[in-house]
């Protein structure tokens, strides 16, 4: 792990037009573990990806010597030590008016430097929180996404290569004042908050919205899909809804975003038995054995939250 300082250091230096190869040697030597990505693309060239990251010189050399051209992979989170805040621009989503609203709400201080990517995006590098785990997300329609632990980026002075030509990451801007972690878990509910249920009264049921509920799940992205219609099948499940309705309201939805059938009805359950461990758990979904004919399955409640 790197500190902030040394991140600085090694960024400083390849300001200066570097070549990938010195870059590469670079940023390990200075404790920063990368990985090869294809010469003018993000898409790792090494069978396990970022997971292959390392300091080692001597592998650092061997890479680059074999492709002097590939790009310069670095996985986020703990590995690291930093974390990014990804700023896109693609059509009509600006990601840099979502930033500006989190910056005027005080959600995204402390930056230790920005870097220019080649889709006229932005990254935003913080220090990892050490001791947390910082997951990566997506918050799609705010064209932010961050990049933490199970995360990668890749990093100047590499370029990719589209339609309009070879772009590089440059970098923008590094911070002379104390670096500080990011609170990412604030961040993400910032830009992409969960539909809230209305309050209700003590002995009353709480009015949820399963249709809010649904388009909310409609809106997630890769990586994000379990994990939202996991969250408002538990909502639902809360307000004691039956578990053949929840699937009703949230199954086209979490199908609409990629899920298959049997990924619903398991993360359903999943949700119920969390929610009722006491309780079987009956979901009503459709059966590919039998040609996409519902059925009723019943199963064993267990304890088990989804990762």
């Amino acid at each position: 792990m790197t500190s902030p300082d040394d991140l600085a250091g090694v960024f400083t230096r390849i300001v200066r037009a570097r070549p990938l190869p010195v870059a590469a040697r670079e940023f390990a030597a200075a404790g920063v573990p990368v990985f090869p990505c294809l010469p003018g693309g993000k898409r790792p060239m090494t069978r396990r990806g970022f997971h292959d990251a390392t300091t080692d010189p001597e592998q650092v050399e061997a890479w680059w010597g074999e492709c002097p051209r590939a790009n310069i992979g670095v996985p986020t989170g703990a590995a690291s030590g930093f974390v990014v805040v990804d700023v896109d621009v693609h059509g009509p989503v600006n990601g840099f008016d979502a930033f500006k609203r989190a910056r005027d709400a005080g959600l995204v201080e402390g930056w230790q430097l920005l870097v220019s990517t080649p889709s006229g995006g932005m990254h935003a590098y913080y220090p990892a929180a050490p001791g947390t785990e910082q997951r990566s997300w997506q918050a799609a329609p705010a064209g932010v996404d961050f990049r933490g632990d199970g995360g990668y980026i890749v990093v100047p002075p590499s370029a990719v290569v589209s339609d309009r030509g070879a772009s590089s990451y440059r970098v923008r801007r590094i911070s002379t004042g104390q670096a500080e972690s990011l609170e990412s878990t604030r961040l993400r509910d910032f830009l992409d908050p969960r539909p809230t249920p209305a309050p209700r009264r003590v002995g009353q049921a709480q009015n949820i919205s399963g249709e809010r509920l649904a388009a909310w799940v409609a809106g997630r992205s890769e990586g994000e899909r379990n994990q939202g219609l996991f969250w408002a099948a538990c909502r639902l499940a809360e307000n004691g809804t039956p578990s053949a309705d929840t699937y009703a309201v949230l199954g086209s939805a979490a199908e609409q975003v990629g899920l298959t059938s049997r990924e619903v009805s398991a993360t359903i359950r999943s949700a119920y038995r969390t929610t009722h461990p006491a309780r079987q758990v009956s979901v009503e979904g459709p059966d590919e054995r039998s040609g996409g004919v519902p059925r009723r399955a019943s199963q064993p409640t267990a304890g088990r939250v989804l990762s």
